[in-house]
């Protein structure tokens, strides 16, 4: 927490001369992906409760690109949740008016597709052979969303349909397939609770039809 916290205290200049004082609003930015839900939650404890800070308040948008522009305006003070490479293009629209900081989560993260680990593939070009019918995704403003859609199915010639939905909605339908043991395919990732709630496998991808991931930073 200490390191979250140090990183977050660093990013109140970013939009100001020395940043806000202890009386002023700080609002953070918040794109309901549930790791951005679990660090803007505890910095707006850490802030008000530690450090004397009397309101920090928690503003949920799920357009990225909206959320980059907003930071660099002002408007927001701070956007915890930036996943590089794969938001650098975002990032770098903005470049002369943020401050890109250190990262919070020092961890090893993962991205890429994966199944359930019931099911016999290990590799994305197995997927044809399976009973599996459709790719399940989240909002469309993820990159590596993107990358799935314009990268991985054409290079495999994939015969899944992309079904995109916000990330509560796909995660509903990992939670129904799941239980009743059907042949899925969805895009996941970590840091993320579903790595410890359910047995997944990320697939190989021997086209390298992905970009490596990724470094979380504020």
């Amino acid at each position: 927490m200490a390191a979250i916290l140090a990183v977050v205290l660093g990013a109140l200049a970013l939009t100001g001369c020395g940043g806000p004082r202890h009386d002023e609003e700080l609002l953070l930015a918040n794109i309901g992906w549930d790791e951005n839900v679990a660090v803007s939650n505890l910095t707006k404890v850490l802030l008000e409760e530690e450090l004397g800070y009397e309101r920090v308040e928690i503003e949920t948008d799920e357009d990225l690109d909206s959320t980059y522009r907003r930071v660099a305006s002002g408007e927001l003070d701070a956007f915890q949740d930036v996943w590089l490479p794969n938001q650098k293009a975002l990032l770098e629209k903005v470049a002369e008016d943020v401050e890109h900081l250190d990262p919070w989560f020092l961890g090893k993260t993962k991205q890429g597709v994966a199944v359930p680990a019931y099911m016999d593939v290990k590799t994305i070009d197995q997927l044809n052979g399976t009973d599996a019918r459709l790719i399940y995704r989240i909002e469309e403003s993820s990159v590596v969303m993107q990358e799935v859609a314009k990268g991985v199915i054409p290079a495999y010639g994939l015969e899944q349909q992309l079904v995109e939905a916000p990330t509560a909605g796909m995660l509903a339908e990992v939670e129904r397939l799941y239980a009743t043991r059907e042949e899925f395919v969805f895009l996941a990732w970590s840091p993320h609770w579903m790595n410890q709630r359910y047995d997944i496998r990320y697939l190989d991808d021997p086209k390298d039809a992905l970009d490596e991931c990724c470094v979380v930073y504020l």
